[in-house]
């Protein structure tokens, strides 16, 4: 099989474009790249430097790792039950994508940006206004819990449909973070699927770049090889 492998769905839509998990090793690149981004393959790794394992993540637990950037976080969840496969979604200016299902031997495992695409609201150390509300609990933003959620503006996301917008402001869903889980049962970020808001988040917190990073530039590299994962809660002091 060739290494780069894309599957282009014509018979949805011109503009639809699919991916299978499964099939990317090092590189994948899509015929209309506007919302298909290969990235460097990072493992995902724990707070001790060890490889992170698929079966080792809790239940509905927030996870937090930056990708695809040095500076720009993404939130993974391992669900309670499968993500659905083949969902079509869209993107703000109407570019159709098609979400294909979770990473692990369930499905259950996904990972999107944690930068909200409507006012850039993301997790930061002292408090995150950004987080998954597990599928007992209550929101806000929505009629019941599963979503992620961005308590700033009330806008929520299900994980279990690509990040699909489901309630509040925002136009448009959470990209996805596209992993996959080899066959030593660790977790690897290979590309993101979906309309990204990097360079807006960028433009918008110097200041924050400048004191967690030393400035922008560093915060726009590219992550490489690993890297680090954190509970949300031991990220943020504070999730609200």
């Amino acid at each position: 099989m060739e290494r780069r492998n894309f599957l282009q769905l014509s018979a949805t839509s011109a503009l639809a474009v699919a991916i299978a998990p499964s099939l990317i090793t090092q590189k994948l690149y899509a015929e209309d790249g506007s919302l298909f981004q290969p990235f460097e393959k990072v493992q995902l790794k724990d707070s001790e430097g060890n490889p992170l394992k698929a079966s080792a993540l809790t239940v509905e637990e927030n996870y937090i790792f930056n990708y695809p950037h040095v500076g720009t976080p993404a939130i993974m969840i391992n669900l309670q039950s499968p993500a659905e496969k083949d969902i079509k979604l869209k993107a703000e200016d109407g570019t159709e994508y098609i979400y294909t299902g979770g990473a692990g031997a369930k499905g259950t495992i996904v990972a999107y940006s944690a930068i909200c695409p409507h006012q850039l609201t993301h997790p930061q150390p002292e408090i995150s206004l950004f987080h998954y509300v597990e599928e007992k609990g209550t929101t806000q933003a929505y009629k019941n819990g599963g979503v992620v959620v961005c308590t700033s503006h009330l806008s929520a996301f299900d994980p279990k449909q690509g990040g699909k917008v489901v309630g509040g402001p925002a136009a448009q869903g959470l990209a996805s973070i596209v992993l996959e889980v080899d066959e030593e049962d660790t977790i690897w970020a290979v590309a993101v699927l979906g309309p990204v808001k990097f360079q807006e988040y960028f433009d918008a917190f110097k200041d924050e770049f400048k004191k967690f990073y030393g400035n922008k530039r560093k915060a726009k590299k590219l992550a490489k090889v690993e890297a680090k994962v954190q509970t949300l809660k031991e990220f943020s002091a504070e999730i609200f």
